[in-house]
Order: C-alpha cells, then structure tokens, then sequence
C-alpha cells in the first residue's frame, strides 16, 4: 500500500480518489481565487514538521491538501481524511499517486507477490517546493489521479523474463516484450552467476535501432543483442525511452540518465536518498515506490557499484522487494534466483545494497 515515509499507512478507499479528483476540478472551477486563497500560508516554521490534513502545516484546496515535509524534502498530498494521494520530492520527476490496488507476481522465480496501491509516474518538471500553484498542475494532478494507463510499474512488468506479450509501434519496432540480460557467457559455467550471460546489452540493442544521443552520439544496435538488456539498460528503457526522461551515453554527469549502474547511482538526476557508505544501510524508510536502488555484488571489487533495481514495495511477507534485469533469470525479474530480490535482511542482494536514488 503506498503511503509517504512520514506517515503511517492509511488505506484509501476508491470513494476517497474519486472524491478528491472531484475536489481537484472543483478547485479549476472556481479560478484562482481558490487557489490563492488555499494556496499560501508556509511559514518557515511550519515547512517540513508533519501535520494533520487541515493542520498548521498543511494548505487545502477543494477536498484535499498540500503538506510540506522533509528529509527529503517534499510535497505530499492528501485527502479530507488524512490519507496520502500523492507525494512529490523537490529536484525529483517520480509522482507517486494512490489508485487501485494491483497485484504483481512472478511465479516462475518466487513465490512472492506484491499488491500496491502505488502508480508511479513521471512529472513533466522536476519538482519544486509550492509547484503545486503552477498553472499546469491542477490539470495534470486531476487527469493522474484518475489515470489507470500503464504507469512505471506496469511499463516495467511488459518486459518481464517470465513472459510478456509483445507490442509493436506504428513504425514495426518492437517496444515491450520479453527481454533477456545478454548473450551467454562461455566463460562462465553456473547458470546461476550474475555473469553466466553477458552484460553490456542497452535499450537500443533491446529495440534493435540506431539511436542519436542529443550531443549527437550515434549508435548502433548488435544483432547478437536484440532483445537483451541488462540491468542499467533496462532502467534506461523504462524511464527513458518509455517514460521520457533524457539519456546520454557516458558515465558522468549530464543531462539525463548516464549508462551504467554506478554512473546513475552517483550522477544520475533527482534526488540521492541514501548515500553509499559502503555497508548494508540500516534504515531504508525514506524508500517509496519507484525508487532506484544500487548494490556492490562483486567480489572482486566489493566498492563499486555494478547493478541497480526498482524498489516495488513490501510483498506479501512484508519484506522491501525490488525488480531488475538479472543474469540468473536472464531478464527482468522480482524472483529469488541465485539471491532473493530483497533489500532487508542477510540474503546476497540485501548484503550488497548500498545507495537510492529518487528520480
């Protein structure tokens, strides 16, 4: 169940959306009158201090209210009775919003099962504190709200290694699709090494096209990679061919989504939630829906980071599982092979979990 790390979780009934995507359009209505009029009244005192919906600390216009918090700093919004509709972070373009609740499951690899009333989507800007008062948000907030269309979440899923239909653009190009990691490895003889099928397979390999970066970089797809991606690859698939966040192919900072695990961990864009020590973290309850999630698994180099992950939730266990392309399952996956897909505990991965980032 989504609920923002700064409050306990509330279920949300459907009566609830409904209600406050009606309060949104009410708001439009009645101008900007309402919106001023709701809209102010921070005081710096009251920024980030956790409040009740109609307290000090929070703001409402037609049905629900805006509540600023922090550590990271963010905007969250809520209905009359409290419970989260959504919450934004400054410097982000992640939205988490609360819909119907939908179950994920891989029954191939786990036994696992994810049910969220969590839909991750992607702002046209990145976040910033008192946005909400923007002219272009009351419009955007009022469709997403009521959205049901393929979100993050479900995007990720149409790539699934267990099985996923494919889908065709107008131009021929296969978009979604069973993927796999890459090529296999001869070098490697257990099925269940992270290296017994080869990384280096991005987005374009998966889609079969050439692509131009916006500085002008172009390159080619590997036919011998068609249709394989690996696990920052699969990331770039999702939130950028898919989801429109920019790209670039180096591994430094820029504009965008650079290529590799370690390059998104450390320069990609958004917001760092939890900074790589180089030890497990201990406390992971800034963690919401979406998030990107970095680990060390090598060991021959146990520092750096080589494979990143979308963090799903709790499962049905109540365990913090994520989802990734991994050699193992040759492909996206939320399944336990050669390591259980999960952040807490003692399993290989929780071990080699390092570092989030919010995008």
């Amino acid at each position: 169940m989504h609920h923002d790390p700064g409050h306990p979780p509330r279920r949300v009934s459907r009566r609830t959306v409904l209600g406050a995507i009606a309060g949104v359009a009410a708001a439009g209505a009645a101008g900007g009158y309402a919106w001023d009029r709701f809209g102010g009244g921070h005081s710096e005192a009251s920024r980030g201090a956790p409040t009740a919906g109609g307290g000090p600390g929070a703001h409402s216009t037609g049905g629900y209210g805006f509540e600023r918090l922090s550590s990271p700093n963010r905007t969250v919004v809520r209905a009359a009775d409290g419970a989260t509709l959504a919450t934004f972070t400054d410097g982000a373009r992640t939205a988490v919003l609360t819909g119907p609740s939908r179950r994920f499951t891989e029954p191939r690899t786990t036994a696992a099962a994810v049910t969220t009333d969590a839909w991750v989507r992607v702002l046209p800007h990145e976040w910033r504190q008192d946005m909400e008062k923007s002219s272009w948000f009351k419009g955007w907030f009022t469709k997403a709200l009521g959205d049901t269309s393929p979100d993050v979440f479900a995007v990720a899923f149409q790539y699934s290694s267990a099985g996923a239909p494919d889908k065709y653009n107008a131009s021929g190009v296969r978009y979604a699709g069973t993927a796999h990691f890459g090529p296999r490895n001869n070098a490697v003889s257990n099925p269940l090494d992270f290296a017994y099928h080869d990384e280096k397979s991005d987005f374009y390999d998966y889609l079969g096209i050439p692509w131009t970066f916006p500085d002008g970089t172009r390159v080619d797809p590997r036919k011998a990679r068609y249709g394989d991606i690996d696990c920052s690859g699969f990331q770039r698939l999702v939130w950028g061919y898919r989801m429109g966040i920019p790209l670039h192919n180096t591994n430094t900072a820029g504009a965008g989504l650079p290529r590799r695990a370690f390059a998104i961990a450390a320069y990609g864009p958004g917001r760092l939630l939890i900074p790589d020590t180089g030890q497990q973290p201990t406390d992971i309850s800034v963690l919401q829906p979406g998030d990107l999630v970095f680990f060390a698994i090598i060991k021959s180099d146990p520092k750096l980071i080589d494979h990143c992950g979308m963090y799903l939730g709790l499962d049905d266990q109540g365990r913090h599982r994520f989802y990734s392309s991994r050699s193992a399952a040759n492909g996206p996956t939320m399944g336990d092979m050669s390591g259980h897909a999960l952040l807490d505990g003692t399993d290989f991965y929780a071990r080699g979990f390092r570092t989030a980032r919010r995008l």
